[in-house]
């Protein structure tokens, strides 16, 4: 697409509002999407060589739709945000459940199809996913990747993909849950006050991670990959040659919640999944807070995580590891963060040029504040991280989401109060390399 026509696409209506420059950003200027009259919230953000997509959820008297905007130069300027959702109010938003968006290219096209996924709730709770092949003009009805009877709850569902243009999405399913109250209501299984109940090994088997694929000429059934998932964190899902890689939270025994990972290919990971990493994070609930993959040079996979550290005074953290081969994750390391006691919401991307970028957001002040930190890795195999810095001045700023340019990372946060938020768009560079590796744990 010219330049000529994003020029007449932001002149014809794109919302664009310059703020002043943040540390480290690449463009002297950020980018505001929002529909007018709507709190503006949940953002994801997708690229394919210059081609930019940011989704995002617009709510109005409590009702929520799922908007897209488009760029053709790197995120620097936007075309009128689209509504995805074809049934008006249907979506169900938050941090932890964005609407997703993927850039498929197509041979032949001169721009990458659009694909976004969504967590739907109108009379049922659902996963939909629509697919536009005019770089997010207009969208197709979208696919509803539940069957169609499927009760209970379903959501934090993460999207990619592969080589192909196909598209494939997991989701946390709950309808485990729903049968299990049906039981304990008619007196035939466990009931609330049960020993069953009470466990959170037992409980969390009724929760599941499930997966669906979408190509151009269909789908596929949903179908289980593993039982016994952690309530509502989000899941984190990235496409190589090998395959395509699932991570999400897991229960293990004695209510640890570590991440978990699996290849999608191989169903029936049953109720011990290998980890990524041994942290041994028992705790009587859902963190609300999942991991975050990458794939960088030579297809290798990066993943990101919040967890506690243990002690007389425990303390949240976020780690970073790789992948050693196809059946585990290296060493962890500690991810660099602002001090505050739990960073949380981590993401993060690797550019062209392999430098890897985290971002995350904590509280600092009583204000929730978005951050990154970028690293590249040293002659020992171990990153180091230049020193972390806020992504904007001022705040609240929360949620923020990634995607790799040539140089750089395109970066969406949520900025403003919760009744009146909008998504700031911004390219971010490296920052001054501090020479010191992130200390292990």
């Amino acid at each position: 697409m010219t330049t000529m026509f994003w020029r007449a696409a932001v002149a014809a209506g794109a919302a664009l509002v310059t703020m002043t420059s943040a540390p480290r950003a690449q463009s002297p200027t950020a980018v505001t999407l929002a529909v007018t009259g709507r709190t503006n919230v949940a953002p994801w953000v997708a690229s394919d060589g210059r081609f930019v997509a940011v989704s995002w959820g617009a709510a109005i008297d409590g009702k929520w739709d799922v908007y897209v905007a488009t760029s053709g130069d790197e995120g620097t300027t936007f075309t009128a945000a689209v509504r995805v959702n074809a049934v008006a109010g249907d979506g169900r938003i938050s941090g932890e459940i964005p609407p997703r968006v993927v850039l498929a290219r197509r041979v032949g096209a001169d721009e990458p199809d659009v694909i976004v996924a969504w967590n739907s709730k109108d009379a049922a709770t659902g996963i939909r996913l629509a697919r536009s092949r005019d770089f997010g003009r207009t969208f197709a009805a979208p696919v509803s990747l539940q069957a169609p009877d499927a009760a209970g709850d379903r959501g934090w569902h993460a999207l990619t993909v592969d080589a192909q243009g196909t598209a494939h999405v997991v989701w946390l399913d709950h309808r485990g849950l729903a049968d299990a109250k049906t039981a304990a209501t008619s007196h035939t299984g466990a009931g609330h006050g049960s020993a069953e109940a009470l466990d959170g090994v037992a409980m969390a088997m009724k929760s599941r991670l499930h997966y669906a694929t979408v190509a151009t000429d269909g789908s596929t059934p949903e179908r289980l990959l593993a039982p016994g998932v952690c309530y509502c964190c989000k899941t984190a899902l990235v496409a190589t040659s090998h395959g395509v890689l699932a991570a999400w939270r897991h229960v293990y025994a004695g209510n640890r919640r570590d991440i978990a990972f699996g290849w999608v290919d191989r169903p029936g990971a049953g109720v011990t999944p290998p980890r990524v990493s041994s942290d041994e994070w028992a705790i009587n609930g859902c963190p609300d807070d999942g991991p975050a993959m990458a794939v960088g040079a030579n297809e290798r996979v990066h993943i990101v995580w919040p967890t506690v550290i243990p002690g007389p005074e425990p303390m949240g953290a976020l780690f970073y590891a790789a992948m050693a081969d196809r059946t585990r994750f290296g060493a962890r390391q500690r991810v660099p963060t602002l001090g505050a006691p739990k960073p949380s919401h981590p993401q993060i991307a690797v550019d062209g040029t392999g430098r890897l970028f985290v971002a995350w957001d904590e509280i600092r002040g009583g204000i929730r504040t978005a951050a990154v930190v970028d690293a590249s890795a040293g002659a020992d195999g171990a990153l180091r991280f230049a020193a972390p810095v806020a992504i904007a001045p001022g705040g609240p700023t929360q949620y923020p989401v990634m995607a790799p340019l040539a140089r750089g990372v395109v970066t969406a946060w949520v900025t403003g109060p919760p009744t009146a938020g909008v998504i700031t768009v911004r390219r971010l560079g490296a920052g001054p390399a501090s020479g010191t590796a992130a200390r292990e744990e």
